[in-house]
């Protein structure tokens, strides 16, 4: 898929302190330091329970040890399920219980068997874990299927609390106006930014292309600035997709996995994602829509710029990149006149205006030219130059002709 520039094979690590800062997501400081003490209360009891009932007959600290390290990987695991999704969560605690109910029946029989207590403990142990693993793993991948508006209202409110959430690309980084977007306060909600779009980002920024390595700089800074804008939140998100080569693929993945939307400039990426269901907010559709609305039959001011490809046409910019193709001005480049528009139309690329010169507005007195000069008597020989025409070059006065 094509992307808007090349991935640079490698180059010079000379960017900025200020573009390498990390990007980290903010929390509140209230409810960071309620959540730290919370947790610092769970280890303190664990590990003290562990240390105090010595499990397997440890000595203490190694039962204290033990403990410990039951506290860091249940913390992990709580981190892990803070960032799935509500179908997710469902899945999983569905899946761990079929689980965990399937293992049971299965301990049932082997007590049935002439098998020794020892090796029946220990495959009732082996089977409860192995059940509710493989349940929590395909109970969270199949939770996506899951239609939580068949429930009603039930998680109506949940759902309701939970902010939107985007998916950046990286060519919508690079083009910078996602952040003028997200000021004007267009943008609410979770704006989510994937390690690999990072990755490509810190990439071009080290490219050996003076112009790629601006790119990517600028990219970063972007990323920063949205970061301080106090009514978005930006997380960082380290899912990864090993099997999947294009970046455009994994961001539609993602996007998947969190029932997001994306926001690009990329016309393919656009593309690929609405056909597989995907929302897409385009920055340049937006643009696009934002242009003024000109009508057949509107005058407008405009200052020609170049010659038309076509014969005796004039090329004119609006302030927004608009392209305007008049008739009959060619003889006026670098110069401003007023045109009436004769037809808009809309292209891939944007909107193109045609249109035709004014001439009532030409031939209204003192309009786009000096005063005229007095016309010298005649016989009179040289004298000051005469009036100007319409495209501003002298011409001599006219003989006076006898009646």
């Amino acid at each position: 898929m094509a992307r808007p520039y090349s991935r640079p094979a490698g180059g010079r690590s000379d960017r900025p302190s200020q573009a390498s800062a990390p990007l980290l997501p903010r929390r509140a400081s209230g409810s960071a330091l309620d959540l730290l003490l919370v947790r610092g209360i769970f280890a303190a009891v664990c590990v003290a329970a562990s240390w105090h009932f010595r499990p397997f007959g440890l000595a203490p600290r190694a039962a204290a040890l033990m403990g410990l390290l039951i506290v860091v990987a249940a913390m992990v695991f709580e981190m892990r399920l803070e960032r799935a999704s509500l179908k997710r969560l469902l899945g999983a605690g569905a899946g761990s219980l079929l689980g965990i109910l399937g293992a049971y029946l299965m301990t049932l029989v082997l007590g049935q068997t002439s098998l020794s207590a020892e090796t029946r403990s220990f495959l009732g142990v082996a089977l409860l874990l192995v059940m509710a693993y493989i349940g929590l793993i395909v109970g969270a991948n199949k939770g996506e299927m899951l239609n939580l508006q068949a429930l009603g209202g039930l998680f109506g409110a949940e759902r309701a609390v939970r902010p939107a959430c985007k998916v950046l690309d990286t060519s919508v980084i690079i083009d910078g106006r996602v952040a003028d977007i997200g000021e004007a306060q267009f943008l609410d909600g979770t704006l989510l930014i994937p390690q690999f779009v990072l990755r490509e980002l810190q990439l071009v920024a080290d490219s050996s292309d003076p112009l790629k390595r601006q790119r990517g700089r600028r990219g970063l800074e972007v990323l920063q600035r949205i970061q301080q804008m106090p009514h978005l939140q930006v997380e960082i998100s380290e899912e990864d997709f090993p099997a999947v080569a294009e970046v455009d693929l994994k961001l539609i993945e993602l996007a998947k996995r969190h029932d997001a939307k994306i926001v690009t400039n990329d016309f393919n990426l656009n593309k690929v994602a609405t056909l597989q269901g995907i929302a897409v907010l385009n920055v340049n559709e937006l643009a696009n829509a934002l242009k003024p609305v000109v009508l057949p039959g509107e005058t407008m001011r405009v200052f020609i710029l170049r010659e038309g490809k076509e014969y005796n046409q004039g090329v004119a910019y609006l302030d927004d990149g608009t392209m305007v193709v008049v008739d009959g001005a060619r003889k006026m480049i670098n110069k401003k006149v007023d045109i009436a528009v004769t037809s808009v139309h809309q292209t891939t690329a944007g909107k193109m205006i045609f249109g035709k010169v004014d001439e009532r507005a030409a031939e209204a007195p003192g309009h786009g030219q000096p005063r005229p000069a007095v016309a010298a008597p005649a016989g009179a020989g040289g004298g000051e130059a005469g009036p100007r025409g319409a495209n501003g070059e002298s011409r001599p006065p006219r003989p006076i002709q006898p009646e």
